[in-house]
């Protein structure tokens, strides 16, 4: 498992992104942006994809997008909606460690905004509160770390996730 992927997964607003950067820099890795990735090769933003091709479409185009990912000794932070797509979570855990940053509700809600300007994947209809829920055993199933970051600071998230990467190594 040494030197392969750190592959981080959560809710929108847990930190995947920023924690992603810090933790990278700390362990002399490259960063990835799962997002910009699927932006970049599809020309438009993800609330665009969203709402132009529909939840289902986009869902599509981010799992195919996830699982031909092949980066080396790199953290790449996935969108929210990555643990949707089977392809890429397999790839994503045949190829790195997968965290995930496990952020209660309460958390979650209160650093987000406007779900439709962050290209949420979320059905019409459908809360916050229910995408939690419904992800949730997701995340938990695909995770090979869960980090309860209730309460912490980035930079401290960064640091506890490069401690229980380091244990897990050791354990293999």
């Amino acid at each position: 498992m040494k030197g392969k992927n750190i592959v981080l997964i959560g809710m929108p607003g847990c930190g995947k992104s920023t924690v992603g950067v810090v933790l990278a820099k700390t362990m002399g890795y490259r960063f990835t942006d799962a997002d910009l990735v699927i932006q970049e090769q599809e020309g438009r933003l993800l609330s665009e994809i969203i709402r132009q091709e529909g939840l289902e479409q986009f869902l599509a185009i981010e799992n195919r997008i996830n699982a031909a990912l092949s980066p080396k000794k790199t953290v790449i932070a996935t969108g929210g909606s990555a643990v949707y797509g089977q392809e890429a979570m397999q790839h994503y855990r045949d190829t790195g460690i997968i965290v995930y940053i496990d952020l209660p509700y309460e958390e979650v809600a209160h650093r987000l905004g406007d779900l439709t300007k962050r290209g949420v994947a979320i059905h019409k209809g459908q809360t916050l509160h229910d995408l939690y829920e419904e992800r949730k055993p997701l995340y938990e199933q695909w995770a090979h770390i869960i980090v309860p970051a209730a309460g912490m600071s980035l930079a401290d998230t960064a640091l506890y996730i490069k401690e229980k990467i380091e244990e897990f190594l050791s354990d293999r």
